[in-house]
């Protein structure tokens, strides 16, 4: 990065649902802050002659719950596990695989769904990819101390502690440190037990970080030691020389998710250049710009196999030998469970 990583990233929170930059009025974007990267869009600025304009979001839900409530893009980057609710609010359309070149390309594990395609076309074209998992102070925290993911329940660490203000990573984290790989059919008991665990974390949670540049944040402020993080946040602290380790293999685990665009029912911009969109995203040049940015993956199988292998694992990106528990489509009832859950669990309930 040309300015500092955790300058640049104070910047995009700053313009959490706000455009962060007013460009081609053509195409509006909903985003995760932090994406607007030149690099990913940069077909798309050849051809259109600027970049898309960009309003951006900081969870799943939120981002949700504004194209629910009205308000209309082009196109909106939502993880796997929530094209399903856009799909049944009749919120999004197919999108026309014969216009994406690179389609053919993209990793088929990303796509083994109906909730992503059926008979009535492409309904998510994944993305990006990437990890949740333990980040530390490498000069405080020993790695012995994050062998295991019940160093988030160690009073040794209260108050010390970050986790995200995301659902869906609370809970594969919960679930991970209850012995559950799995999150596509929970019992009852695996439900209470990841909040019963959940709640023994919470006196020892400093914060729980709305996006990356704000658990970077607190982490290079020594006020957290320990976080739960996407790999985002710690190429920030790495782009910073602070000493960040980002431990995958603890026993129990790590999370993995991948994410991509659905296309807007009635979006107020030019349909075709919701593809040069998705085509310049997609094109293998796109790699090497999500990884050295953010630190993320691409889901053109081809591209990554391009990458630089030491660039891919120091990105955290490489195989472990550790349980994973994949963020893929789960029950939507089960998902409002575990945010409700949630709200009481933040709240002290």
């Amino acid at each position: 990065m040309k300015l500092h990583a955790l300058l640049a990233a104070s910047v995009a929170a700053l313009t959490l649902a706000l455009p962060a930059r007013a460009a081609d009025p053509d195409l509006l974007v909903l985003d995760w802050a932090g994406f607007e990267v030149e690099g990913l869009y940069q077909a798309y600025k050849d051809k259109n002659g600027d970049g898309p304009t960009y309003t951006f979001f900081g969870s799943d839900d939120e981002a949700f719950q504004k194209v629910a409530s009205g308000f209309k893009s082009d196109v909106t980057h939502p993880c796997s596990q929530m094209v399903s609710k856009y799909r049944e609010a009749g919120l999004i359309e197919p999108w026309d695989i014969s216009k994406i070149p690179e389609f053919a390309n993209i990793d088929p594990k990303f796509l083994n769904s109906p909730v992503f395609q059926d008979d009535g076309g492409v309904w998510f074209i994944p993305t990006d990819w990437g990890v949740t998992a333990v980040a530390y102070n490498t000069d405080e925290v020993p790695v012995e101390d994050v062998a295991s993911l019940q160093v988030f329940a160690d009073p040794k660490y209260e108050g010390r502690v970050s986790l995200p203000n995301s659902s869906d990573d609370v809970w594969a984290l919960a679930y991970l440190a209850t012995g559950v790989t799995d999150w596509t059919n929970i019992s009852d008991e695996q439900f209470t037990a990841a909040a019963d665990w959940l709640r023994k974390v919470h006196p020892n949670v400093r914060a729980y970080w709305n996006d990356p540049a704000e658990m970077s944040q607190i982490m290079a402020s020594g006020e957290v030691l320990i976080a739960w993080s996407w790999n985002d946040g710690v190429a920030y602290l790495k782009a910073d020389n602070y000493p960040v380790g980002f431990q995958r293999e603890a026993k129990e685990g790590s999370s993995t998710w991948f994410c991509g665009y659905v296309n807007m029912k009635d979006g107020p911009g030019k349909e075709d250049k919701a593809y040069d969109f998705i085509n310049s995203w997609l094109r293998p040049d796109a790699a090497p710009a999500l990884i050295e940015n953010i630190g993320y993956g691409l889901s053109n199988t081809p591209a990554m196999a391009a990458m630089d292998p030491a660039v891919v694992a120091d990105a955290g990106l490489g195989a472990i030998n550790a349980p994973i528990l994949p963020q893929v489509p789960n029950d939507n009832a089960l998902r409002e469970r575990q945010l409700a859950e949630f709200e009481k669990i933040k709240a002290g309930f």
